[in-house]
């Protein structure tokens, strides 16, 4: 989420027609197209997020930039050329990567958020503990972890806690 991402299309010599053609999981679809033979490009229905990443005539590319939740979807190239027909198909997933929250709670238990990820992120403590997680669901897609941390031992000065993701992990310590 909020970089840009690059999709390319097959690559064929004498191009005569590049057609993307995009379904996203909300709102309706877009289109952008290029015909050589009229050196003219049309789009129907697309944000200004979604554009040729260079001149079509030389690489039909398409670029995404700031990527959102929104941008998820199917995004299908089709190449007309003097080869034949030819598409390629990309199904956009986009990971939002969870902001880590610690805390100690009112009964001075360490609790660990991630808060507002995509998918779901995994919580896990450095010491053994009994922990149970739960996963709260957002509008948007993301979803948020709570983990409460409950010491075997009394003790224990710090707790770590870790937050694994596909976007990157992170942890961070804390005395309760």
């Amino acid at each position: 989420v909020g970089s840009s991402s690059m999709l390319t299309c097959p690559p064929r010599s004498n191009r005569t027609m590049v057609t993307w053609k995009i379904s996203p999981k909300v709102g309706g679809p877009c289109t952008l197209g290029y015909r050589s033979d009229q050196n003219k490009t049309d789009r129907t229905n697309c944000s200004d997020s979604m554009n040729w990443k260079f001149r079509p005539d030389e690489d039909p590319a398409l670029e995404i930039q700031q990527v959102g939740i929104a941008h998820e979807g199917n995004y299908i190239c089709e190449v007309v050329s003097t080869e034949g027909n030819f598409h390629e198909t990309y199904h956009l997933t986009v990971l939002v990567p969870p902001r880590l929250t610690l805390y100690c709670d009112d009964h001075g238990n360490p609790v660990c958020e991630a808060v507002a990820g995509k998918p779901a992120a995994r919580i896990s403590w450095v010491l053994e503990s009994s922990f149970t997680p739960r996963e709260e669901g957002h509008d948007n897609g993301t979803v948020t972890v709570v983990s409460k941390f409950t010491a075997y031992s009394s003790n224990m000065t710090n707790a770590t806690c870790f937050v694994s993701h596909p976007a990157g992990n992170q942890s961070n310590s804390i005395a309760c």
